[in-house]
């Protein structure tokens, strides 16, 4: 029997960091309600718009990259949202509405409502074609 993952500050989900699909699914199923609805949405938006794309969990936030080393989005459960996190968003058109103390990062805060799924798809197809972050 595999041990329910504690949700931390504003319903993330501890899942220990790993490489692969394995980790991120793990990541969805824990999502807290509706935000659950939300991971599923990306994560299915991501593989449909960047087949080749690589994934893993790191501080406890999936992550989305081309080469397991370089990533273009992660994903984090706040208290009210889902925040979807752009690492060259800047450069994005339109750039999504939140800004970072790092200049060149955006973010994207999904409500309860519901994620725009084809502005959320424009974004990705964007973003993969922009440098990664290595982190």
């Amino acid at each position: 029997m595999t041990e329910t993952p504690k949700l931390l500050s504003g319903g993330n989900p501890q899942i220990p960091k790993g490489e692969g699909d394995a980790p991120v699914q793990a990541y969805i199923d824990a999502m807290p309600g509706w935000k659950q609805d939300i991971g599923r949405a990306v994560d299915r938006i991501v593989m449909r718009e960047v087949p080749e794309v690589k994934k893993a969990v790191k501080w406890n936030s999936p992550f989305f990259g081309l080469d397991g080393k370089h990533w273009f989005a992660s994903v984090h459960c706040l208290t009210n949202v889902v925040r979807i996190t752009f690492f060259n968003g800047s450069r994005l058109n339109p750039p999504p509405e939140k800004t970072s103390k790092y200049p060149d990062v955006r973010y994207h805060d999904v409500p309860e409502e519901g994620l725009d799924e084809a502005q959320f798809a424009d974004w990705v197809r964007q973003a993969k074609d922009l440098p990664g972050e290595k982190l």
